[in-house]
């Protein structure tokens, strides 16, 4: 499968620029692939179940199993790679910094931007979500393994949507991927398929089924019914870090359009407490802007385009040591990079 994931790389490339993905739609051959991919049978979706990150709202993916000490998972590497001089596929990503001498840009001077934007109507929303991720994982009773995957979703017009999930590392094309397919830690060729999955129609009046408005107040009032589920749902705004994970589920499940986009700006700078840090480059070579904001312990990096205020990624890092479960300040806990 390596190489339709190659394909899917290559689509829509912009010379010179360095980034492997474009913000534009696949070409016609990679869609045409993709298709392919998609519609062939292949093994059951695999339900990895891990804790949520105390303090935090549903972003069980984004676990904190990083909980797992360094030296746990140097022997999970060690036992499934061999010796450390083995295949570096494996190693944990270093934390995204900022460019030095970079001017930040406070998030309020991002809205003039985003809703220029927005003004021109394009692009438009679209269901459906196409992503790379990568965080620690661990079960009860079994050893830390990292997770580099990249997921594509796609809906059609009677209502059903496919899924595909595929191994992959962003920071090493071509290399093997360390995944926890089948709950035992091996190697995977770059491009495995860890899952295909099609969905039969379905439709939904609450979010994230439903699309997302594109106004302020609909939008924060979208994102806390996202957040807080019904029965115990707190009347008090949400927090940065509640909005912020809220934000990452509508992105996992949405690629939004400019109007949204601009909405999601808006609500995050009324919110408060994001930092400007700098300019950044993202983990697909994409330059950036970059908003930070601390809380228990860990540091959240909101990722954003400088021209448009669309959401590129977001990367969840340490900011203290945890001698309980071996982290130290700096270790990357997660990171998602989305893309259009």
């Amino acid at each position: 499968m390596a190489d339709e994931l190659e394909l899917l790389r290559r689509a829509d490339p912009v010379p010179g620029d360095g980034p492997r993905f474009a913000d534009g739609p696949l070409d016609g051959r990679a869609e045409q692939r993709l298709r392919r991919l998609l519609d062939e049978p292949g093994p059951r979706r695999r339900v990895r179940l891990i804790p949520a990150f105390p303090g935090r709202s549903r972003r069980a993916r984004l676990a904190w199993g990083l909980a797992a000490t360094a030296a746990v998972l140097a022997i999970a590497v060690n036992a499934v790679l061999g010796e450390v001089g083995t295949s570096r596929a494996v190693a944990a990503p270093r934390p995204l910094t900022v460019h030095a001498g970079s001017a930040p840009v406070p998030l309020g001077d991002l809205v003039a931007l985003a809703d220029a934007a927005a003004a021109a109507g394009a692009p438009g929303l679209r269901k459906g979500t196409h992503v790379q991720s990568w965080s620690l994982g661990m079960s009860d009773g079994e050893p830390p393994v990292t997770l580099p995957e990249e997921r594509v979703v796609r809906w059609r017009a009677d209502a059903s949507h496919t899924e595909l999930v595929v191994a992959t590392d962003p920071r090493r094309p071509g290399r093997p991927v360390l995944t926890d397919e089948g709950d035992e830690p091996h190697l995977v060729a770059d491009g495995h398929v860890i899952s295909r999955t099609t969905y039969p129609p379905m439709w939904s009046d609450a979010p994230p089924g439903k699309a997302p408005p594109h106004t302020e107040a609909g939008l924060r009032a979208y994102l806390t019914e996202l957040a807080r589920p019904p029965a115990d749902r707190d009347t008090a705004p949400l927090s940065t870090a509640e909005l912020l994970d809220a934000v990452a589920e509508l992105l996992d499940n949405w690629t939004l359009g400019a109007r949204e986009s601009a909405a999601v700006v808006r609500v995050l700078a009324r919110a408060g407490g994001l930092r400007p840090a700098g300019e950044v480059t993202d983990r697909l070579g994409r330059p950036g802007r970059a908003y930070v904001y601390g809380t228990n312990g860990v540091r959240h990096m909101l990722i954003l385009e400088p021209r448009t205020g669309a959401v590129l990624g977001m990367e969840d890092t340490f900011t203290e040591d945890d001698p309980r479960y071996g982290v130290r300040a700096g270790d990357v806990m997660a990171y998602r990079a989305w893309l259009r």
